[in-house]
């Protein structure tokens, strides 16, 4: 098992995230895990799930009716439903560090809440039984804890996104954040597997890019000689149409737990911009959303938080989890294993 710390970047950009990887490639393997480590103290937390087949841990706890409030890791993972093992790695790690929901008198008792999800990457190295346990995610948080406040999140084929595929095309994982001008950060870290396709297949420009102004087509000859490799890499791999778009959102806003449930729903339209169709039945789309409240929303006329600043959040959320999606393609390399071979994008068109 290779373990990537953490190299400046953007889920890091809110303070106090940290983010970690586990990966494993190579004799059969092709997977691993990613983990969002919060600050002490945890992190106000939601989670929206959209996709039909969503395989996840703990997210009933996020339920704005519920109690649990706060939580100090989430998990993204390979592997499928076996593949959130994984959490078990980073409960164990945070309960020896006394960071949970407490449950006793003694500040030892506590139980960490992980929410994880997974997406499907199952034999694409070539063993089936090559799959995320708990050895990942303790491999994931530890690589995340060891890091420094703000470094770069290493993005392409690690971590969660290592056997990541989008269609026929390498997916992997992405990142992208924004502050705006009220000083609040809104950042994105996605795990690109979809069953859907990135990319407009009339032009070969990836459907995210659409949406950030002006773009560059590529030339017919090139989007042709592309599409023939696709089809081809296709035909080879012949994945089952399992698949899943994973993403956290994270702010350092002063969020309320329903106030972060509504950004993890609105960011799911990032998701939609940048993958067609989205939200299918082998898709387990998942948004959470992690909020630091280190800064106040700002307030309305009757000191009431400002529906307005909220707004501004909601809409950079999406437009954050639409730019990730478009860097972990763009950070992806082609792989060939056993279980197929996946080209990339910038492989496929020159790095355009």
């Amino acid at each position: 098992m290779t373990v990537d710390a953490l190299t400046v970047g953007a889920l890091t950009d809110v303070s106090g995230m940290r983010v970690g990887h586990a990966s494993r490639t190579g004799d059969g393997w092709l997977t691993g895990t990613t983990v969002v480590l919060a600050p002490e103290g945890g992190a106000v937390a939601a989670v929206d799930v959209r996709g039909g087949g969503p395989g996840t841990k703990e997210t009933d706890a996020l339920d704005p009716r519920n109690v649990v409030q706060r939580v100090d890791a989430v998990v993204l993972t390979g592997g499928s439903a076996y593949g959130l093992d994984a959490a078990s790695g980073v409960m164990a790690w945070l309960e020896e560090r006394g960071r949970g929901v407490p449950v006793g008198a003694d500040p030892s008792h506590v139980v960490p809440v992980v929410p994880a999800a997974c997406v499907f990457d199952l034999g694409r190295g070539g063993d089936f039984r090559a799959r995320p346990d708990a050895a990942f995610g303790r491999a994931a948080v530890e690589a995340a804890a060891a890091s420094a406040p703000g470094a770069r999140v290493p993005e392409g084929c690690v971590g969660a996104g290592t056997g990541a595929a989008v269609g026929a095309m390498k997916g992997g994982i992405g990142t992208a954040a924004i502050v705006l001008d009220s000083g609040i950060t809104v950042a994105a870290l996605v795990v690109a597997n979809a069953a859907g396709s990135v990319m407009d297949p009339e032009t070969g420009v990836l459907y995210g890019e659409l949406l950030q102004g002006r773009v560059e087509y590529p030339e017919e000859r090139v989007h042709e000689a592309a599409l023939r490799r696709l089809a081809e890499s296709a035909a080879a791999s012949a994945p089952p149409p399992l698949n899943t778009t994973l993403a956290v959102v994270a702010t350092d806003a002063d969020l309320t737990k329903a106030q972060a449930q509504k950004l993890a729903g609105t960011a799911h339209d990032g998701i939609a911009r940048a993958v067609r169709p989205v939200h299918l039945l082998h898709d387990g789309d998942t948004v959470f959303a992690l909020a630091t409240g280190a800064r106040p929303l700002g307030t309305g006329p009757v000191g009431s938080a400002h529906p307005l600043a909220l707004n501004d959040i909601l809409a950079a959320g999406a437009d954050m989890v639409t730019r990730a999606i478009v860097r972990a393609v763009r950070a992806a390399e082609p792989v060939t294993e056993a279980g197929g071979t996946w080209p990339s994008y910038e492989e496929l068109y020159g790095g355009r």
